[in-house]
């Protein structure tokens, strides 16, 4: 079977280094960029020179439409998507709950759960064997935040991704008669591009690290061959599963 592969958030960070490994999986790919338009062809360049297929689409996953036309866009040039990662996903404002913004508020749920949501009714649409789908993967990259409520400061984006796994362990059990796998990652604290500028304090690093049982952080190809795991046929009995990737969680 062709396998197609869409990932949102793959231009930088753990979406942009499974979209690489992906390459040399049997994939053809879709990478999702809002903003960062070089870094995504730089990734399609990348795999396109390994050989395999790959194109970089546009989309905002703060917008419906624009949800719609991405899974549109792939499918017209890669053919019927049988797999997703959803990875797309921003932090919003870091504070306290008494410095809330309705409207920081309001951003980091549409991206964070609204969107991935959208995304995984219309990766539903396609692959279901209801709909006339010969079945699928899902991965949903949540966090570790979402276990304990995020570090100082993380709430928000802690309570963000708590709804991405209680939505994961709804929509798996959905899913699961009609051919659809559906997981959900949990990243520790990884050097991405979201917090190379946080990690490059090297106090803020040495605390974070001794927090971790394994004492340091992450690396985004960790991830990203995790994902791969779940999304491959060896992982073939697994849904609603929340695999926890973060070198043992926090030390409290």
């Amino acid at each position: 079977m062709t396998k197609t592969l869409l990932i949102t958030g793959g231009a930088s960070g753990i979406g942009a280094e499974t979209a690489r490994r992906a390459a040399t999986c049997g994939y053809r790919i879709a990478v999702n960029y809002r903003s960062r338009e070089a870094q995504a062809k730089a990734v399609v360049a990348e795999i396109t020179a390994r050989g395999a297929q790959a194109i970089a689409i546009r989309a905002d996953m703060a917008h419906e439409t624009d949800i719609v036309r991405m899974f549109e866009e792939a499918e017209r040039s890669l053919g019927p998507i049988t797999h997703l990662v959803n990875s797309a996903g921003i932090n919003g404002r870091r504070g306290r709950v008494d410095q809330y913004n309705a409207a920081v508020l309001a951003e980091v749920l549409a991206v964070n759960v609204i969107g991935l949501m959208l995304c995984c009714r219309e990766a539903a649409k396609r692959m279901s064997t209801r709909h006339g789908g010969k079945g699928g993967a899902i991965v949903n990259v949540s966090s570790m935040a979402a276990t304990l409520g995020g570090r100082s400061g993380s709430s928000a984006y802690a309570a963000s991704k708590g709804a991405v796994d209680a939505f994961t362990k709804g929509f798996a059990r959905e899913a699961a008669s009609e051919g659809i796998r559906v997981n959900s990652v949990r990243p520790g604290m990884v050097l991405t591009e979201m917090t190379e500028g946080r990690l490059a304090d090297t106090a803020f690093r040495a605390s974070i690290e001794a927090s971790i049982p394994m004492h340091r952080i992450g690396e985004a190809h960790e991830i990203a061959e995790t994902i791969l795991w779940l999304l491959s046929d060896e992982a073939s009995f697994i849904t609603g599963a929340m695999l926890d990737a973060a070198g043992g969680g926090y030390i409290i």
